[in-house]
């Protein structure tokens, strides 16, 4: 698994533990370009979280994205191995606990 997929993985996880409704929208022609990895929904609210490894960067059109986003009053994470603890402690998971 590359490490990406690694904290997809556990992005998906903390997701199925608090009953959390998502989805990964799949890349292609008719889809729309820049989407996050996950498309979320919990206790009411739109979560957007885009997962990425050690120092990567979101692309402008991820970028144009999760703006449009965050202007519509959802709420937008993008994660990698250093700061999915931020993502766990919004979901209201233990910090403590390995996921």
């Amino acid at each position: 698994m590359t490490p990406e997929g690694k904290v997809k993985s556990k992005v998906r996880d903390m997701l199925k533990r608090v009953g959390a409704w998502y989805t990964t929208p799949i890349a292609s022609a008719y889809s729309r370009a820049g989407v996050p990895d996950y498309l979320a929904c919990h206790a009411g609210r739109f979560i957007a979280i885009e997962c990425k490894a050690g120092n990567g960067k979101t692309t402008k059109l991820q970028d144009r994205e999760l703006a449009a986003i965050k202007a519509t009053g959802g709420i937008v994470f993008v994660v990698n191995e250093s700061n999915i603890g931020e993502l766990r402690s919004f979901l209201g998971l233990p910090s403590k606990e390995i996921v």
